[in-house]
């Protein structure tokens, strides 16, 4: 709390809380502006947001290397889908399964990967489809609705992720978690119990994943292992820290905006002139991480913060 209230009473601290207010504030009415097409643009940039700050509690603060974080995902859609599907079971209370099947799991990514190829319950590699309807009002308990629903269920998730995150890295244990990726050994001789603590850093990171997978098996309504599984989705759930800056607050947010933005405005150009070039979006992924690699290897929130004078502490 202590940390919180520091926080708030920098200058530069509440230029950054005014700016993200604003934003909020333009998001919340973005709905009422856009088309469906736009509107399921942003949903994809929140949803990469939000995985991008889940996986950069890991990365991010503690400087643990995951690139299997889609295991979590996949575990929290197939969890609450197959609760769905089975008896029935609302998406908010499978969640409440979901999250601490995904934390425990952590420990044990070799094997889990490979499992639900042959798990009947979620109909092996056939794949689980959602019973998809027409619906005429929002559901938001079973989470079934329109676009609009879902967008602003996204919002509120990466709002809450960005929230948990501030708080996780003013705390005791994110100064833990600092020291560990700043230098285990010195770390550990201080005192640090780092195999702990990296622990701890695995099983948030992973419960909180979890609710990516939920939102993408209700969203998409059907999963695939291969494609839930993929490692492909798991880079994807990187490039926005990475691009954005790691170990940042703003920076999977901003990165998620920024390339998924981009991406979408290169396919549609090209759609637009009858270019067809397979892969097109992952070589435009390609292309922007060496960009930033070569020209900002902080990531653009480190640098456009010192622009705008709003630099975030305890980086």
């Amino acid at each position: 709390m202590k940390g919180v209230i520091a926080y708030l009473s920098d200058g530069r601290s509440r230029r950054a809380i005014v700016f993200l207010l604003a934003l909020l504030a333009v998001l919340l009415i973005a709905p009422w502006f856009v088309g469906d097409y736009l509107l399921t643009v942003l949903i994809v940039i929140f949803y990469l947001a939000f995985t991008g700050q889940a996986w950069n509690i890991m990365m991010g603060f503690a400087g643990q290397l995951s690139l299997g974080h889609a295991l979590y995902a996949g575990l929290g859609a197939y969890v609450t889908a197959a609760l769905f599907t089975r008896y029935g079971v609302a998406p908010w209370v499978g969640l409440l399964a979901a999250a601490p099947i995904a934390a425990l799991c952590g420990t044990f990514i070799g094997f889990l990967a490979f499992g639900f190829d042959h798990l009947t319950i979620v109909n092996a590699s056939a794949g689980l489809f959602l019973p998809v309807a027409q619906y005429t009002h929002n559901d938001l308990w079973r989470l079934r609705g329109n676009p609009t629903m879902f967008y602003y269920v996204m919002l509120a998730a990466t709002a809450f992720a960005f929230v948990l995150c501030s708080g996780l890295r003013r705390s005791r244990l994110g100064y833990f978690w600092l020291a560990i990726r700043e230098d285990e050994l010195a770390a550990r001789a201080t005192g640090i119990d780092t195999f702990r603590y990296k622990m701890y850093a695995i099983m948030i990171s992973a419960a909180v994943m979890s609710f990516a997978g939920v939102f993408y098996a209700f969203f998409y309504n059907n999963l695939f292992p291969e494609q839930v599984f993929n490692i492909t989705r798991s880079i994807e759930m990187i490039l926005g820290p990475i691009i954005g800056g790691i170990g940042t607050l703003f920076g999977p947010i901003l990165g998620a905006f920024v390339l998924t933005g981009l991406a979408e405005s290169v396919t549609g150009a090209m759609a637009a002139f009858g270019f067809d070039l397979p892969g097109a979006k992952q070589i435009f992924y390609g292309i922007c991480l060496l960009l930033v690699v070569v020209a900002l290897p902080e990531g653009i929130w480190p640098w456009l913060a010192r622009k705008l004078g709003v630099e975030e502490r305890g980086e």
